[in-house]
């Protein structure tokens, strides 16, 4: 029995070192397993590591270009940047330019502008400063300011056109108005007036209607000189009736050779014969001296007329015969020179130079006057009228203020 118990304590240890033994061989087979699924964990986990790692260094890469090519295009956008902020500054340049040249134009457009305004202004102020002087002056100021401008028409059209008549017309006029007037201090002015329309009528005028008349008839006669060289050829003539020519038929050979040559005898040796265009050009040359002599007289140009005239006689002497139709026509054209179509006209500008300064004549009449009769002025005029009975018989009303100019303007149509 007792070794059936030793006996079966040692079945059951040796199948329990049996149990013991299978359990670590399977643990071990276990942690092998185990740590040989870690070990290809961990290598798949190496793998994918080293597969990302790749990844991200192509990623790295590819980054990298794209940096590049984004830091080139960054700098091409810089560079464009730059050349617009240059045109930004053009353009701000010239817009600052243009804004300067606006604003100085502006200015002196402002500154011209108020100009032309004060000119304005004081254009007008003047205009109705003179208005105002004119409505406040008498019907004496008037007839004065009337006489003083038809003393500036006299002077004007005797020294610029030679109008003798008219310049008298004038002076009468003026005179008429100073003594409608009765002013005190025109007594002096009309003595001079009186003085200057006896130098007026005492000026010998030049009819130069008659003389340019004359000239033309001269001009006419150019044809019937004689040349004083011969000429080949003839003028044309009028073609005859045939009844005419029918009756001269019994005219003999001779009679019509004696019609045809004229036999001119001459001391003066003959060096060439003209042709007809220089006969025709000879004659001409004198009549386009005389058209100038002409104008000359029509414009009064003494030192063209003279000398045309010299001219047109020199001219006529070597070119024409000398004979009595050249004598003739020489001698009209020295009764032409010894005319003076310019007369030594008088100075009648003083009487409008005491006209222009009347207030000194009238102090000057003042002064003269006795006390007592400085408070009738009008009647200084009385003594002036006796003098001169005529015009003393004229009424003071006979031509209003307004009409001192149309005697003068009607003088120049007549002349």
């Amino acid at each position: 029995m007792a070794e059936l118990s030793e006996q079966q304590e040692q079945d059951v240890s040796a199948n329990t070192k049996t149990r013991k033994s299978r359990s670590g061989l399977w643990f071990g087979i276990i942690m092998l397993l185990i740590i040989i699924s870690l070990a290809g964990a961990g290598f798949y986990l190496f793998q994918q590591l080293r597969s990302q790692q790749a990844d991200l260094g192509g990623e790295v890469n590819k980054g990298d270009m794209q940096l590049i090519e984004l830091s080139k295009q960054i700098s091409g956008y810089q560079a464009q940047l730059a050349a617009i902020q240059s045109q930004l500054a053009t353009v701000e340049a010239n817009v600052a330019g243009k804004d300067t040249h606006f604003t100085k134009t502006l200015a002196d457009f402002s500154q011209l502008h108020t100009e032309k305004l004060d000119s304005t202004r004081n254009e007008l102020n003047s205009a109705i400063s003179q208005v105002q002087r004119q409505l406040g002056k008498t019907r004496g100021d008037w007839l004065i300011a009337d006489a003083e401008y038809l003393l500036s028409v006299a002077n004007q059209r005797l020294y610029l056109m030679g109008d003798v008549n008219t310049t008298r017309e004038a002076l009468e006029a003026a005179d008429q108005r100073l003594r409608e007037s009765g002013d005190a201090g025109a007594f002096k002015i009309r003595e001079q007036i009186a003085k200057d329309i006896t130098a007026i009528r005492n000026v010998a005028v030049a009819d130069i209607v008659g003389m340019y008349a004359s000239i033309q008839a001269l001009q006419d006669q150019v044809d019937k000189l004689a040349l004083y060289l011969p000429y080949t050829g003839k003028a044309l003539t009028q073609p005859k009736p045939a009844q005419e020519t029918a009756d001269k038929e019994g005219y003999n050979l001779l009679d019509q050779l004696g019609s045809m040559v004229t036999i001119r005898h001459t001391e003066h040796p003959i060096k060439e014969i003209l042709t007809p265009e220089e006969a025709q050009f000879i004659r001409e040359q004198l009549r386009v001296k005389l058209e100038i002599v002409k104008i000359a007289l029509v414009q009064q140009n003494e030192p063209l007329y003279q000398s045309s005239l010299v001219d047109a006689k020199k001219w006529a002497e070597q070119n024409f015969a000398k004979n009595a139709e050249t004598n003739s026509f020489i001698a009209e054209l020295d009764k032409f020179n010894a005319i003076k179509i310019r007369s030594h006209f008088p100075d009648i500008s003083l009487s409008l130079k005491m006209l222009r300064d009347i207030t000194k004549l009238r102090l000057e009449v003042d002064k003269a006057m006795p006390s007592a009769e400085k408070s009738k002025p009008a009647q200084v005029e009385k003594p002036v009228e006796a003098e001169n009975p005529a015009e003393a018989a004229k009424p003071t009303e006979t031509a209003p203020p307004a009409e001192p100019s149309k005697p003068v303007e009607a003088a120049p149509a007549a002349h």
